[in-house]
This record gives structure tokens, sequence and C-alpha cells, in this order.
């Protein structure tokens, strides 16, 4: 068998997990970050920040528009 056959679409280590697995071991981790303080915290204005940044990335893909054939 090979790893296109697999039914978790084959790769090695974490990308081959089951999707379950995977979440409960990140979940581990980012439960182990915030414990020791190391996990980041965004205030309301970084979030704020975040979303305009976000916002102007995306205009310049819109999605084709349907233009009517003249």
């Amino acid at each position: 068998m090979t790893n296109k056959d697999d039914k978790n679409g084959g790769g090695r280590g974490f990308a081959r997990m089951d999707p379950q697995k995977q979440r409960e071991i990140a979940s581990k981790g980012g439960q182990a970050a915030h414990a020791s303080g190391n996990a980041h915290q965004f205030t309301s204005e970084e979030a704020r920040a975040a979303g305009r940044k976000g916002g102007q990335a995306s205009r310049g893909r819109s999605k084709p528009s349907a233009q009517s054939a003249d």
C-alpha cells in the first residue's frame, strides 16, 4: 500500500495522524502555552488592526464579476 492509498492522506508523523488526535495534541500545546504565560493574548486594538490588514489584503483578490456580454 502506498501513502496515496491511506485514508488519512499519506504523509508522515503529525500529518498522518487522525484529525481528532491532531486536535487533542494541539489543544494540549495551547493549554501548556497559556499555563506557562507564553501564549499571546490579543488586545482589542491588535485584533482590530489584524482585521483591517486582512481586509486590505483581500480587496485585490475579488471574485470575477458576472459581466453582461453586449
